[in-house]
């Protein structure tokens, strides 16, 4: 049976770069195809059923994957965008709790109100892996996907909290009655413990990271920075969701003062993982239906009968979020009128004025209009932390085995008719992302703006070596050409940005083309005397990472500025 598990496993993994390579040629987003797989695969005869305790996903791949999202999170966007995601993951989120579970109330006659609202909070947080996959691919603006993916990070302790509260003090199974005041202050308790744990998590583990300096050793403690903010948490009923993210973004921001090595090990190491895992558990989400429904006994709510009330409370979340969004657009614009006439007699520092009138330029140049609001509201996906969260409801609550059923056919039809016909919606409205032109005018803006900075430090009058010897001027002068090249390349990309970047002659890209040629040379000498075993191992494998940096060096040379 072991050996079933892991073949099963190992077959997982396949299945996982098998979808994610092929998606895009079927047009269906990674995530969907896997949920169809995992239904598939769960009604084979004859195989092994998959039971995967829920605390095991909430306490051992949510945090992971809500610190791998994090760390990508610009501050500057989560904090331009606050207001919106701030409504979308906590008034939303509990707006919809309390309505779908006064509906399972009224339908399910033995099913308490607290019952009722703790399976409302678990089919109330969406998962926008799907979404910000499919939006990515087909190009939504920047300020959108900010949206989504915060949203995304912060509903999930919204959720997690309330249906806490709803089963705290034996409340499912003794009294049936729900706290409103003391859940609100549970909450309160919940997000500024969290916040403050996570903070403090953050900046432990940027100081020891920094003080490190090795990507290894860097990498290795990164990875268990969401259980250290995670763990302590749960154990002090708050919000551990929050602290992993409050820790994951203090860690993205201040990723710049790591070494290069570290953030290149750190990104990638962290995208594999959170490839992995997000598609793992969308597999594994549908590989569970079989089991789900075997586990149903037949009795006052039926199998079918269950799967029909699911569809029902999908077909209400998708309503009353397509009914949030757009109030929700108008009180987005007041403010932002608002935050232009205070940038407009700004009087305070320097640096607060300046912000003020760049957030009020951003939000000019990335208005969420009817476009953005029609993809928000239909962007409203539920995934496994839906389905894991069910699972975790006391097992002698009444219907317990059909309220797992309903939230997972509320994960199951919002993924497959919210996830699929999103790229048709986001044709449809025809929205558009970023400039392309204007991203690399941008960039070649900011890259002017770091090299003037630089090239005055070469002008300083008593430039030094660090032990207080002259430098050569010739140095000087190649260094001068080096720190002027970024910038003329950027430029020179902005001019011809609507060209093919493929047969563009300029000198740089020949530059790049004729060096490429002559690494591809280099490499081949490096694997004959790899093969004729010249050189010790060691001197073969400094000289591969020399090679591999410079080749990684002219590849984003060449794709900069392009998404």
């Amino acid at each position: 049976m072991d050996l079933d598990f892991a073949l099963v496993g190992i077959g997982g993994v396949v299945l996982i770069v098998a979808a994610a390579a092929f998606s895009h040629r079927l047009g269906v987003a990674a995530p969907l195809l896997l949920v169809l797989v995992g239904i598939g695969y769960s009604f084979i005869p004859g195989i092994p059923n998959i039971e995967v305790d829920p605390e095991l996903i909430l306490m051992g791949v949510l945090p992971l994957l809500l610190y791998a999202a994090a760390i990508q999170l610009p501050v500057v966007d989560f904090r331009r965008n606050f207001g919106s995601i701030s409504a979308l993951s906590v008034l939303l989120v509990i707006g919809s709790a309390f309505l779908t579970g006064f509906v399972l109330f009224v339908i399910l006659e033995d099913l308490d109100l607290a019952a009722a609202i703790a399976l409302g909070a678990v089919i109330s947080p969406t998962d926008v892996v799907a979404a910000t996959a499919i939006g990515k691919r087909l190009g939504l603006p920047p300020r959108l996907l900010a949206i989504l993916e915060g949203e995304g990070l912060v509903n999930d302790a919204t959720a997690l909290v309330l249906l806490r509260s709803a089963i705290a003090a034996g409340a499912l199974s003794v009294s049936g009655t729900f706290d409103i005041a003391g859940s609100i202050g549970d909450f309160a308790y919940s997000v500024v413990v969290a916040l403050a744990l996570g903070l403090i998590v953050g900046f432990v583990s940027v100081v020891i990271r920094r003080r490190l300096g090795q990507p290894i050793l860097d990498t290795a403690i990164s990875f268990a920075v969401p259980f250290i903010a995670y763990i302590p948490a749960e154990e002090l009923h708050a919000s551990g969701v929050i602290a992993v993210v409050a820790s994951g973004i203090y860690s993205g921001h201040q990723s710049a003062r790591l070494t290069p090595q570290s953030r290149i090990a750190e990104r990638l190491n962290w995208r594999t993982l959170q490839f992995v895992l997000e598609n793992g558990v969308f597999l594994l989400m549908g590989a569970q239906l079989s089991g789900i429904v075997t586990e149903i006994e037949q009795g006052d709510l039926a199998w079918h009968q269950a799967v029909a009330l699911g569809v029902l409370l999908a077909g209400i979340l998708m309503v009353l979020r397509f009914g949030f969004v757009w109030p929700l657009l108008f009180f987005v614009r007041r403010g932002e009128q608002r935050s232009a006439r205070r940038a407009a007699r700004a009087t305070g520092s320097l640096r607060r004025s300046e912000q003020a009138r760049n957030d009020v330029k951003q939000y000019q140049a990335e208005g969420l209009g009817w476009r953005g609001g029609i993809v928000l509201g239909w962007a409203g996906m539920r995934g496994v932390v839906t389905l894991a969260a069910a699972q975790s409801l006391p097992r002698e609550t009444p219907y317990y085995e059909q309220l797992v059923l309903i939230a997972f056919t509320v994960a199951i039809v919002t993924l497959l008719v919210q996830g699929g016909t999103l790229p048709l919606v986001i044709r449809w409205t025809g929205i558009r992302g970023s400039d392309r032109i204007a991203d690399r005018r941008e960039l070649a803006t900011l890259l002017d703006e770091m090299q003037e900075a630089g090239l005055a430090t070469l002008d300083a009058p008593r430039l030094r070596l660090p032990d207080g010897s002259d430098i050569d001027p010739a140095v000087i002068e190649r260094v001068r050409h080096d720190t002027l090249l970024a910038s003329e390349v950027a430029w020179e990309r902005a001019k011809h940005a609507d060209a093919d970047d493929g047969i563009l002659q300029s000198p740089h890209q020949q530059y790049r083309e004729l060096r490429r040629e002559v690494l591809q040379v280099e490499r081949d000498v490096l694997l004959d005397a790899r093969a004729r075993g010249a050189y010790p191992s060691r001197i073969l494998q400094r000289a591969q990472s020399l090679l591999d940096l410079e080749e990684a060096r002219l590849e984003q040379m060449s794709t900069g500025g392009r998404d």
